[in-house]
């Protein structure tokens, strides 16, 4: 599995190494000695999550104030385009956003640390997503930045409105929102 820091280097980019031929293909999806080494610390995953959304459903920017998890996140079927937006105060990336395709064809993951809210919007007729979590889910902790705040100027890929739930349309601007110290 090729591990890939990006712009944010606490943001890693996973590739498998996929073996196929005309019976389809395998892959190993998840190896935790490789995982903790790529990213250089233990992680215990809890909760493994599936969504399922539509063409244009944009779902983020979400994250937990208190209990934080960290995000395991791929697609299935589909494609996604997949961002992190790093809301640590005390990093030198704080504010500043990476975002990656993420789809059933390429198989990549996406490894987004405790620290950064996130979300996605689906650019196929739909997309299952999958996402294990170092935390469980905390409704009473759970916050939402705007997912079209100017300061951040996220370029979401979205080929029309996007679909948002109540709760994401009333999202906080990112400089109102509680961040990480």
């Amino acid at each position: 599995m090729k591990a890939t820091p990006l712009s944010i280097p606490d943001v890693v980019l996973f590739e498998p190494q996929v073996f196929g031929d005309d019976r389809g293909f395998f892959f190993e999806s998840f190896n935790q000695r490789q995982f903790e080494q790529a990213i250089g610390r233990k992680v215990g995953f809890v909760q493994d999550n599936h969504s399922r959304s539509a063409r244009n459903v944009l779902r983020g920017l979400h994250y937990q104030i208190q209990q934080p998890q960290g995000k395991l996140v791929r697609v299935v079927h589909g494609e996604v385009f997949d961002v992190a937006v790093d809301i640590r105060k005390s990093s030198p990336t704080f504010g500043q956003w990476v975002g990656e395709v993420l789809s059933a064809e390429n198989k990549k993951q996406l490894w987004i640390p405790e620290g950064f809210a996130h979300g996605f919007v689906v650019l196929s007729d739909f997309a299952e997503f999958l996402y294990k979590t170092t935390d469980y889910w905390a409704p009473a902790h759970e916050r939402s930045i705007l997912w079209n705040d100017a300061e951040l100027a996220i370029y979401w890929h979205c080929s029309g409105e996007p679909l948002l739930s109540a709760k994401d349309r009333v999202g906080v601007p990112f400089r109102h929102a509680e961040v990480f110290a």
